[in-house]
């Protein structure tokens, strides 16, 4: 059996509540726990109408308290907009009280726009400072000297795992020259996946991880029937196309048909961004998924859907997570 995982936006459906996502978000963490997954990882975006986690270790302290062996992070962090010192403090005062179950990913995109990264008064300029700030957090997450000037405390010594996220090589290279676990965002960018596996395995250089692990994300949308499926994935559809159109807001409710509401070439762009899906019953989403983990072989599978019911998505996680239980290596 692979591992599987879960990132979870904390969607904030139409006609709902930020209030009403971030329940969401830790009932479907207690049952994703009860389930067998792997990691729950929550992401950091700002200004966004339809996403809940922006205040991502406040909310990754909450799920930890809600559950009770699975291990919880960031998927990721978005480092530009903290300083390193921060992060650790932060993230080791997590791993302190829930030692053994905290993960650090960190991703080099600001998570919002110019405007907003402004307002988190660390300006557009902080991915270039990307590869030594991490290389800066997995020092301040090591046991100190006594005559070291700085110390994350809570954090140092902790040890806190970091995981490099990208959708491009530019993470693909980093995870690999510094020997850590590399998360690929293949739910919304896939075009580099291939190539970003196969330069990560061939460039790691043993660090924090002996040995390459790489994870890749995939839409799941499972349901009793394939009509169902494809109307509950209409929502996260209609939400990219929106975003792609400057006009973000709540998770739309589903509808019959994706080309109900958007033009020919509009349907194209997304669901060419989003191919990397699973969507059906669960002998079609089995066969789907399969057919993804052959092709890429990828160490980890992190599943994530933004459907706008939350017993629906209750239901496509928990049928998605028995396929995975179940799937022969």
């Amino acid at each position: 059996m692979i591992p599987f995982s879960l990132l979870d936006l904390s969607p904030i459906p139409e006609g709902g509540t930020a209030s009403d996502a971030l329940q969401n978000t830790l009932d479907l963490a207690r049952h994703a726990d009860e389930w067998g997954f792997t990691r729950y990882w929550v992401a950091e975006h700002h200004n966004m109408p339809g996403i809940a986690s922006s205040a991502t270790a406040v909310l990754i302290g909450q799920i930890l308290a809600a559950t009770k062996s699975m291990r919880v992070g960031s998927g990721g962090i978005m480092l530009p907009n903290h300083p390193p010192l921060i992060v650790a403090e932060q993230f080791g005062t997590l791993a302190t009280l829930y030692p053994g179950r905290v993960d650090l990913g960190l991703g080099r995109a600001p998570g919002t726009d110019m405007k907003t990264a402004t307002a988190l008064r660390r300006g557009m300029t902080g991915a270039d400072h990307f590869p030594q700030d991490v290389i800066d957090l997995l020092g301040l997450f090591q046991k100190s000297s006594a005559d070291q000037p700085v110390r994350a405390i809570p954090g140092d010594g902790t040890d806190v795992p970091i995981w490099i996220l990208g959708s491009s090589l530019f993470g693909a290279q980093l995870a690999a020259q510094l020997g850590l676990p590399y998360a690929f965002a293949s739910h919304f960018a896939p075009d580099a996946l291939e190539e970003a596996s196969e330069l990560y395995r061939h460039r790691f250089t043993a660090g924090k991880t002996q040995t390459p692990h790489f994870m890749m994300a995939v839409n799941v949308f499972v349901a009793d029937s394939e009509q169902e499926a494809r109307r509950l994935r209409t929502s996260p559809q209609q939400a990219f196309l929106n975003l792609r159109k400057g006009t973000p807001g709540p998770l739309p409710k589903p509808v019959a048909q994706f080309e109900d509401v958007a033009s020919p070439a509009e349907a194209r762009l997304v669901n060419a961004a989003l191919r990397v899906t699973a969507v059906g019953t669960k002998d079609t989403v089995a066969t789907q998924l399969r057919d993804l983990i052959g092709t890429y072989q990828p160490d980890e599978i992190m599943l994530t859907g933004m459907i706008h019911d939350h017993a629906a998505r209750l239901k496509s996680f928990e049928m998605a997570a028995d396929i995975l239980r179940n799937m022969s290596p």
